[in-house]
């Protein structure tokens, strides 16, 4: 029997320019019915707009199949229980889960401190129905990408299963990076070959991660090998974004700072069939969805004039076609 894998989008991305303002939730909704692609909506709304998700929700029958927020250890527990309660109720079926890289105290927080946060967690899924998986971000303590590794198998040690969601330009950014592999010594660590970002070679991370059997939800945000920098847009200490994502679909003269190449996305490419090459295998069909998230962040699209809506349309249209190829032939052998 195939595996069922349902594709949709994180509501931030659906809008066109950076410079709109973000349609009302009906309207979202629509525009997902209109696109005639998504399965889904990925959204843990604020608690004035929850009425609103849950009237478009039924009104134009997509499920708001997955959700996410950011929390810090030491002040955010409760938070992360008021965001699963409101999976539930939205009918989520995941969670995803950033763990800041800080203690509420200053301190970077510990393999261990992230191994009790997993299992708090865990049990909290199960009471309401939603699973957290912890994501694999920038500024979050997964950036250090050995230490996921280590904790998946602390985590399993206690019997537990490890749910990660998995959004691999966080790696594929930093390829050929020489600044970005700085940051937890990186580059060291790819010196030494403790750590293989390169998808393309044997025993890299994206493989581990997903040969381990630990991702249960994935955001698919294209980036390229040393990603430009997003120079359009500055934080408040006046860096400018660290440059995570790439236009899918080449965009129109003048829409992107910087030269657009296809050949460049196919790291990020393979980073996708890698994960639906195990899931098309995997008896447990535990990866269930995978959701874009083009947006409008200052790291990732602010001031971009491509459409945040119409790349999601054009990646989710690609993973269709690859997952129907790659599910074909693992069935077919």
């Amino acid at each position: 029997m195939k595996n069922e894998l349902l594709f949709g989008i994180q509501t931030n991305g659906i809008k066109h320019s950076h410079t709109d303002p973000m349609p009302d939730v009906d309207t979202r909704f629509q525009m997902v019915r209109d696109a005639g692609v998504f399965d889904y909506v990925d959204k843990t709304p604020d608690a004035d707009q929850i009425k609103d998700f849950i009237k478009a929700r039924d009104t134009y029958g997509y499920p708001i199949r997955a959700g996410g927020w950011f929390y810090e250890l030491g002040g955010d527990e409760t938070v992360l229980e008021h965001n699963l309660k409101i999976g539930q109720q939205l009918g989520s079926v995941v969670h995803n889960t950033q763990i800041k890289t800080s203690h509420a105290d200053g301190h970077i927080v510990a393999d261990d401190e992230v191994l009790e946060a997993y299992l708090r967690a865990a049990e909290l899924g199960d009471k309401y129905g939603c699973i957290p998986c912890f994501e694999v971000h920038v500024n979050m303590w997964s950036e250090d990408f050995v230490r996921v590794s280590k904790v998946g198998r602390m985590v399993e040690a206690r019997g537990v299963e490890f749910n990660i969601t998995l959004d691999h330009s966080h790696v594929i950014f930093k390829m050929d990076n020489p600044c970005e592999q700085k940051i937890f010594d990186t580059d060291k660590k790819i010196a030494s070959g403790e750590l293989i970002l390169d998808p393309f070679k044997p025993g890299n991370v994206i493989s581990e991660w997903s040969e381990a059997g630990w991702v249960r939800h994935c955001h698919a945000r294209s980036a390229i090998p040393n990603n430009p920098k997003n120079t359009l847009a500055h934080h408040p200490d006046g860096s400018v974004g660290r440059g995570i994502q790439y236009p899918f679909k080449k965009p129109s003269a003048g829409e992107y700072h910087a030269d657009w190449n296809a050949d460049t996305l196919e790291p990020w490419k393979e980073g996708i069939r890698i994960l639906m090459r195990y899931h098309a295998k995997d008896p447990k069909a535990k990866l269930g969805q995978i959701s874009t998230e083009f947006i409008p962040n200052t790291d990732y699209g602010e001031g971009c004039k491509y459409s945040l809506f119409e790349q999601a349309i054009s990646c989710v249209e690609w993973m269709r076609a690859e997952w129907d190829e790659i599910n074909a032939q693992a069935n077919a052998s």
